[in-house]
């Protein structure tokens, strides 16, 4: 792996970076978070809606004491924030507008644009957002000895730019404190394996360094290239390249593409597993594997053996501890984490160039995907986690196919670089000359209420599909009947679901 974390989350250089302390909840906007539901399923007793939703991380955030900022292009208004206590008492956060930074939910879905139009003017939104549970705390996953699983479309993803699902071992209250009350619900408390220096940390001024915190990348994705990677930490520094798996780097160069062995231009689903030594949460993790669906079936690994990451093959993280410490965060809990971005600083050279992807050096720029693909955006549903095997419907199936490999010598050159926040008004100022016409390319459901609702999965050849469950579409050769109580409704040529 290489520097690309440092570049990951650059916001403050990119998008709204307003850094935020998330002071006294203001009055001006309103704090809506998007509903998102998710289900937790056990083999026994099948999938439970959970009654979730979506918040923006706090940099997007407006914080200000009457007409005038909180912060400034340097950092904090020192004038209204010379202390922490001063600054809370002075300044308060307001609520965003979620469709105006970029997200949108519907059913049990979400989609995230990088690049939104007001006014005439195009700009990088490039939202972050995390899970929050209806208690006002980030829903904390515990995944060892667990599954997830979640369907997405990234099809609109060129070269440059990245679909990311990620874990972080951030605070459940987002740091909430009599400085800092609203917490998680404000999106505060970031924290991740590149230890970014924050201005404010779990919503409080931030004087200690790099803030360092286990993170577990699921998915860093656009539709030519991806890699899962786990980070683990030690008290005050972090694997920063990581151990991953990128099939493309591994010599398999059609696996992940539009018209590969995956077909990145339609959604599928992926399965990530985090196996251990005796299969229970207590037990030490010894592999991370990933399977995939789509149309109905499981896709063919493109290793053989499995498209793992292992214990013994993750050495150079052994100063952090490696699978073990990665294990250990994920049975305390971690926060889900989504976003959409993309590089200046790199191109995600990182993650789709060279060795690691079809890319050219220059062709992920973001004035690049701007000017061609000023829609790009994610799409992910139907989030699901909980016993292995529990959470697919009971739709894997054996698959015979098998993919071919090409042999490269090129080396990976790990190198590390931190990311550096900085700060900026309210106004986003990032470019553009361009405008685009949105198109809304959804394949979600209708919204849903709150009420707990229980689903229970089918086997691959019963005559049904659960509730939620893809029931049909172009190439589906799975259930085309739904259980009793729902129908098989039509969202767009590739995807029906059980509504």
């Amino acid at each position: 792996m290489t520097a690309r974390y440092a570049f990951k989350f650059s916001l403050a250089t990119l998008v709204f970076s307003r850094l935020a302390s998330a002071q006294v909840p203001g009055t001006g906007t309103p704090e809506v978070h998007p509903k998102l539901p998710t289900y937790k399923c056990t083999t026994s007793g099948g999938c439970v809606m959970q009654d979730t939703s979506v918040v923006l991380d706090w940099n997007y955030r407006y914080i200000h004491s009457g007409s005038t900022s909180c912060t400034t292009s340097s950092g904090v208004n020192t004038a209204l924030c010379p202390n922490q206590a001063t600054c809370s008492a002075n300044c308060q956060i307001e609520g965003v507008d979620y469709a105006a930074a970029g997200v949108t939910t519907s059913g049990n879905a979400v989609t995230m644009y990088q690049y939104k139009t007001a006014n005439g003017k195009t700009s990088s939104v490039s939202p972050r957002i995390y899970l929050l549970g209806p208690d006002g705390n980030y829903v904390m996953m515990k995944l060892n000895g667990q599954e997830l699983s979640f369907d997405v479309d990234l099809s609109t993803l060129p070269c440059g730019e990245n679909g990311a699902l990620y874990l972080s071992e951030m605070s459940a209250t987002g740091g909430r404190n009599t400085n800092n009350p609203g917490g998680a619900n404000y999106g505060s408390g970031y924290c991740d394996a590149q230890c970014p220096y924050e201005t404010w940390r779990n919503g409080t001024i931030d004087s200690a360094g790099p803030f360092c915190c286990n993170e577990m990348d699921i998915l860093e994705a656009n539709s030519r290239a991806n890699a899962f990677t786990p980070h683990p930490c030690t008290t005050n520094d972090c694997d920063k390249g990581g151990c991953g798996f990128n099939p493309y780097a591994s010599g398999y160069h059609n696996y992940w593409a539009p018209g590969g062995t995956l077909d990145t231009s339609k959604p599928f689903t992926v399965i990530t597993q985090f196996v251990t030594s005796d299969g229970s949460q207590s037990g030490s993790l010894t592999t991370i594997t990933r399977k995939y669906i789509q149309n109905g079936r499981q896709i063919a690994s493109a290793v053989s053996s499995g498209d793992s990451v292992y214990a013994n093959n993750c050495q150079s993280g052994a100063p952090y501890g490696g699978l073990n410490t990665m294990g250990q965060a994920l049975a305390r809990g971690m926060v889900l984490i989504f976003s959409i971005w993309n590089d200046a600083g790199q191109n995600m050279n990182w993650l789709d160039s060279g060795s690691s992807g079809p890319c050219s050096s220059t062709e992920g720029a973001p004035s690049n995907i701007l000017a061609n693909n000023p829609n790009t955006h994610v799409i992910f549903s139907n989030i699901r986690w909980g016993d292995i095997g529990s959470t697919t419907g009971g739709i894997i199936v054996s698959s015979s196919s098998s993919t071919t490999r090409t042999t490269t010598t090129s080396s990976r050159t790990t190198t590390t670089s931190s990311r550096t926040t900085t700060t900026s008004s309210r106004t986003t100022t990032t470019t553009t000359t361009s405008s685009r016409t949105t198109t809304t390319s959804s394949r979600t459901t209708t919204p849903s209420t709150t009420t707990t609702t229980t689903t229970r999965t089918t086997t691959a050849n019963g005559a049904q599909q659960t509730h939620w469950g893809q029931c049909g579409g172009i190439g589906w050769t799975g259930p085309t009947a739904c259980s009793d109580g729902f129908s098989c409704s039509v969202l767009n040529p590739y995807y029906s679901q059980c509504l």
